[in-house]
């Protein structure tokens, strides 16, 4: 059994169309398939019709024996019930094993963040950056890090920017987000004059036939990657000191627990992050409350 060019394509069309789902994600879905086929096979199953639950169970426990986090197994879990719905439904299986597998529950860290002061320090090494270098990517990579850092937004969905996604009447900004969603995020003062800035002294510099509108582009004129994006924010919190690595998400979760600790209520933190569910943004409550209890358990003489 393994998954052949005709059951590969019609659940890739399925997840593209019918769950939306980003190229990613769908890879990702693909390769926990072949993973689970390549399990299974090795126990002698050769054929759809013969998979039961202990084998999907006996995939996932191997999994583990191997060192897969309990958050991995948990996302191969879901990525597999995905798999044995639709499979049940188009015949593939002759019934959905999947529904009774029960994922773990996953452990929840608390994400890495800057403090105020520290997010403060970086917008400013980057203010005298742009102050005193020549280079276009200064200003750039300034008005990335005020975007990030001033919207929660994410990587891609920072990428994904075009300049008639702005509006400057409203200081908003139009993104695409998880799941093809849209919605309106606000900027703020700083960041939408860095935006200005780059726009109007750095982005000619480097724009091409291949820029279109995309607001950040690279140096050689195209829409900016991802991974350029992560190395200005790593390069930029090392050369402030930090000595943990501190990437694009932190910028997000340090919005989200600056929003939260300003006073701004939950609901409101969930709109601006596009979080489908509350209870993902409930994780900054647990931030918020663990920073409350160190600077008590340092501060208070009787603690």
């Amino acid at each position: 059994m393994s998954l052949d060019q005709d059951l590969e394509h019609a659940y890739s069309e399925h997840l593209r169309n019918e769950r939306n789902l980003s190229e990613n994600s769908i890879r990702a879905y693909l390769a926990d398939l072949e993973s689970m086929l390549a399990h299974v096979n090795q126990m002698g199953v050769t054929e759809f019709s013969t998979l039961e639950l202990d084998h999907l169970r006996s995939w996932l426990a191997n999994l583990q024996v191997k060192g897969a986090a309990r958050a991995s197994i948990t996302r191969r879990v879901v990525s597999i019930r995905a798999f044995t719905y639709w499979g049940a439904k188009r015949g593939w299986l002759d019934k959905d094993i999947g529904r009774d597998l029960v994922a773990p529950k996953p452990e929840r860290h608390l994400p890495e963040i800057l403090d105020i002061d520290s997010a403060a320090e970086l917008i400013k090494y980057l203010e005298q950056r742009a102050g005193e270098d020549e280079n276009p990517s200064s200003l750039r990579d300034l008005a990335i890090v005020e975007l990030l850092y001033g919207t929660g937004i994410r990587v891609s969905e920072l990428v994904g920017v075009d300049l008639q996604d702005i509006d400057r009447e409203r200081l908003t900004l139009r993104v695409i987000g998880k799941g093809n969603r849209e919605r309106v995020v606000p900027i703020g003062n700083p960041a939408m004059r860095s935006i200005d800035s780059w726009l109007e002294k750095a982005r000619p510099s480097f724009a091409n036939h291949l820029s279109s509108n995309a607001l950040f582009i690279g140096s050689r004129g195209k829409r900016i990657d991802p991974r350029v994006v992560r190395d200005v924010v790593y390069e930029a919190t090392q050369a402030i000191g930090k000595e943990i690595k501190v990437g694009p998400h932190a910028l997000r979760h340090s919005a989200a627990t600056h929003l939260l600790e300003g006073g701004a209520d939950l609901r409101t933190v969930q709109e601006i992050l596009g979080h489908s569910s509350l209870s993902t943004t409930q994780i900054y409550t647990h931030v918020t409350e663990e920073r409350l209890k160190r600077a008590y358990e340092q501060a208070h003489p009787r603690a």
